[in-house]
C-alpha cells in the first residue's frame, strides 16, 4: 500500500518496443517503485527486469550531471558545446583517415524507439555507415 505522499503516475515503458503499461510510484520528487499496470492491454500488470527494477539509476549518486572530457590525462567537467565540437571533429578525423566503415554505433534498450531511429539514420546518412549493433536483439 502507499501513503498519501506517494504519487502515482500512469506511463509507458520506453525500453523497448513492447509498450507495457506502468505505474511509477513518486514520493517526493524521487521513483520510489515501479510496478506494471494491471490495466494495460499489452502487459496485464506484469514487467520486465528493467521495467521494474531499473529505475534506480535515475537518481544514482554517481550519475554523471555535466559533460567530461579528458585534457592532461585527467577528466574534466566541459559545457556540451565544447564536447559536442569535440566529439564531432574526431569523427570527421576518423572518417576522413580511415572512411565511414571505420566508424560504429551500439544503441541500447535503455533508450527510446525513437532515439534508436535518429542513431540508425545519423549512422546512415550522417557518417555512411551501416555499422550498427545493439542489445535489443538479445
Amino acid at each position: 500500500m502507499t501513503n498519501t505522499d506517494t504519487k502515482i503516475v500512469k506511463t509507458i515503458c520506453g525500453y523497448c518496443g513492447t509498450g507495457c503499461g506502468l505505474l511509477v510510484e513518486v514520493k517526493d520528487n524521487l521513483i520510489t517503485r515501479i510496478r506494471g499496470d494491471r490495466d494495460a492491454p499489452v502487459n496485464k500488470g506484469q514487467t520486465c527486469v528493467k521495467g521494474a527494477l531499473a529505475y534506480k539509476y535515475v537518481h544514482a549518486k554517481e550519475r554523471l550531471t555535466a559533460p567530461l572530457i579528458r585534457k592532461g590525462g585527467e577528466l574534466v567537467e566541459t559545457t556540451w558545446e565544447e564536447a559536442l565540437e569535440y566529439i564531432a571533429g574526431k569523427l570527421s578525423q576518423i572518417k576522413t583517415n580511415f572512411g565511414p566503415n571505420a566508424i560504429s554505433m551500439f544503441a541500447c534498450a535503455r533508450t527510446t524507439n525513437e532515439s534508436n531511429y535518429v542513431t540508425q539514420k545519423f549512422m546512415r546518412a550522417a557518417i555512411g555507415s551501416n555499422n550498427i549493433d545493439g542489445c535489443n536483439r538479445t
